[in-house]
């Protein structure tokens, strides 16, 4: 099971999360690209330090929305999505280049995360800056997405995404974040939700009801309080369970899943 988190998302004076001791625990980390957060600076700064540690780096693309972050839906036209797509990745690859790494692979940023689950047209347009940018980048998101679909279709690489710090409805989607009970904090509670979801296949719902969720990476948010302490439960508890913790492109891990 790979270990990722949404890294890199300081602004100029402004730091979030504590991203050197991310690096220390998780396997792939999600890079802020400029547009919800993240400057030059602290995109070459992590990227060099994800080369150092191993850690796979993956573009965290979102809307142009440092205001609010990224977390708000925007009506962007699909040809400036893929524009817009495509500065992002080219910004974070410049900067993982120079740190001694490369980009691997794309994840989406939170309301753009969200809308591609089911928004068609900027589905299309993330999957369209993604294959002119470079189409041997993987792509994660949740299982089901239309944006994961249309990639496949064009032959992307595909991989899965569950949460550790989230809950779950009983249709398999988040629980919105302004709702009670959306993020969760207990890392003893987090890591054994885990170790089912990599061993069972499956999470329990906020009502109660079991989700099946096929993930090949489980993500932690680096902006929670306490990201830290909950990486590191969960890393100790699926290695406990047998699980091997290792980026998804790992020869290691694959190997050690054949075996």
């Amino acid at each position: 099971m790979d270990l990722n988190a949404d890294l890199g998302e300081g602004f100029g004076h402004w730091t979030l999360g504590d991203d050197r001791a991310l690096l220390e625990v998780v396997t792939s980390a999600n890079v802020a690209c400029g547009y919800h957060a993240g400057d030059a600076d602290t995109m070459r700064s992590v990227c060099a330090a994800a080369a150092s540690a191993g850690v796979a780096v993956g573009a965290h693309v979102g809307y142009r929305d440092l205001a609010g972050f990224g977390r708000r839906f925007i009506d962007v036209a699909p040809d400036t999505l893929t524009n817009e797509v495509l500065a992002q990745l080219g910004a974070l690859s410049v900067f993982a280049r120079a740190g001694g790494t490369r980009v691997s692979y794309v994840k989406p940023h939170g309301a753009l995360y969200n809308a591609l689950v089911r928004h068609e047209a900027q589905a299309d347009a993330v999957v369209d800056a993604v294959r002119l940018f470079d189409p041997t980048l993987a792509v994660l998101g949740p299982p089901g997405a239309v944006w994961l679909k249309r990639a496949s279709v064009a032959g992307l690489r595909v991989w899965h995404e569950a949460f550790a710090d989230r809950a779950y409805t009983s249709a398999g989607t988040l629980v919105p974040r302004g709702e009670p009970g959306a993020v969760l904090r207990n890392p003893a509670e987090i890591a054994a939700r885990c170790v089912q979801l990599a061993t069972e296949g499956w999470v329990r719902s906020v009502s109660g009801r079991p989700v099946r969720i096929a993930a090949d990476s489980i993500c932690v948010h680096g902006d929670t309080p306490n990201a830290v302490e909950i990486a590191r439960a969960v890393r100790v508890a699926l290695e406990a369970a047998g699980v091997v913790v290792a980026r998804v492109e790992s020869p290691l891990r694959h190997a050690r899943q054949v075996g």
